[in-house]
């Protein structure tokens, strides 16, 4: 184990997660964050049109993210991921009026599919063997080309699930990434598909905590200074430049880097990564759900696709929303609130709202954009990268980050595990 420091440049969930992992080893930390506030694209923050703090966008994750449940275990936060107790996803058709929930059986043998009242309505137990197909798959070949892309099951649960996690239209999705996360979820049975929430807000359960961990253990989160250029010499990371100083590098020192890919490959020379990016628009209601509102519902046909209840909001996000970007904003809130009323029978005017839009939320998971994914190592030995968009196996969430930072750290303390 190197007795250096490891500077960590980026305090986004990887950049956390890499320093969460090295200061509970004892190892000397310091982390650089260009941003007024810690968490990246993971950030909650007050909204004055508003007048509450809001998150940027609502994210779900489920009860099979390992490196979520570690990670929160690791800052004490466990507690603050809510959802049911059993594996229920409540989803409404716009189109038709249909309402189900989806209820798998928490064990791995997946008998629900044999249950009508448990699947997806119109569908057959045999449809569901498209996830045994999708699971085999590799990366470098579309959904589109392991899945015929129309039908019941796909229009009302394939499509809407791999949209939220490929962020990437499902038909030129990389089929390797889907079938990853259908591994470690759905092929697992309902114990690893509980949806989760972050309660009150994202920085209350990812980034809050974590920098008190941090700072219980010595280490140092300095905000508000990017580091504008990493310096080499004879092969090797040899300092870092930030606005007010320059860090010059021990022998025995390693740097994770941390940061999007576009400003990544600022800092590294011939560095290889995802060009093509893809936009999640999120919409904010100040409102009370109603008492009987599901904390999730999966929306079909409608421009909402989940609208997660809070206690004292109703938010919406879109995936792959490059199509909304230039729209209106007041008319978008308008258009959103349209679903949300339908899908919780509320009535009279728009509620006060705020519209989020994340152009670069996700690289494109396509083949093409996956294969431009790096690996951990660089060609410098003591300069490790972390980030959704690095080659984690998965695609861009918050699992992926959290296991990105992971591995980075784990590198550092001359590790070899993934």
């Amino acid at each position: 184990m190197s007795a250096g420091t490891v500077h960590i440049v980026g305090a986004g969930l990887s950049g956390l997660s890499a320093a969460v992992a090295l200061a509970g080893r004892g190892l000397s930390v310091q982390v650089h964050e260009g941003a007024a506030q810690a968490g990246g694209r993971c950030r909650s923050y007050f909204d004055p049109q508003l007048d509450m703090t809001i998150d940027n966008g609502a994210h779900l994750v489920l009860s099979g993210n390992t490196a979520v449940r570690d990670y929160l275990a690791a800052v004490g936060a466990s507690e603050r991921l809510v959802g049911p107790d059993e594996a229920a996803i409540a989803f409404a058709d716009l189109g038709t009026g249909d309402r189900w929930t989806l209820r798998p059986n928490d064990g791995p043998t997946p008998w629900w599919v044999l249950d009508r009242r448990r699947r997806v309505p119109e569908t057959r137990a045999l449809d569901y063997l498209a996830f045994t197909r999708l699971a085999r798959a590799r990366p470098g070949r579309t959904v589109g080309e392991v899945l015929r892309a129309r039908g019941q099951l796909w229009t009302r649960l394939i499509e809407p699930f791999l949209l939220a996690v490929l962020n990437t239209r499902p038909e030129e999705g990389d089929a390797g990434l889907a079938a990853a996360v259908v591994r470690e979820t759905l092929m697992r049975g309902g114990a690893a598909c509980r949806p989760r929430v972050a309660s009150p807000t994202l920085a209350a359960a990812f980034v809050e905590p974590a920098l008190a961990y941090l700072e219980a253990h010595g280490t140092t989160v300095t905000l508000g200074q990017r580091v504008r250029e990493i310096a080499f010499e004879d092969g090797r990371a040899t300092a870092l430049v930030l606005p007010s100083r320059k860090i010059v590098l021990g022998p025995d020192d390693t740097v994770i880097l941390a940061v999007p890919p576009w400003v990544a490959e600022t800092l590294i020379p011939e560095l290889t990564v995802p060009t093509e990016h893809r936009a999640i628009v999120n919409g904010h209601f100040k409102i009370a759900p109603p008492a009987s509102a599901a904390r999730i519902v999966g929306v079909i046909g409608g421009t909402a696709e989940w609208v997660f209840a809070f206690e004292d909001r109703i938010s919406v996000t879109v995936s792959g929303a490059d199509r909304l970007l230039e729209a209106d904003r007041e008319a978008l809130a308008r258009r959103l609130w349209q679903d949300v009323a339908a899908v919780h029978g509320l009535h009279g005017p728009l509620p006060p709202w705020q519209i989020v839009k994340e152009r670069r939320a996700t690289f494109a998971a396509t083949p093409a954009q996956n294969a431009r994914r790096p690996g951990a190592r660089t060609a410098y030995p003591n300069l490790l990268l972390a980030g959704d968009w690095t080659n984690t196996g998965l695609p861009a969430t918050i699992e992926g980050a959290l296991r990105s930072g992971r591995h980075a750290a784990e590198l550092a303390l001359g590790g070899t595990s993934r």
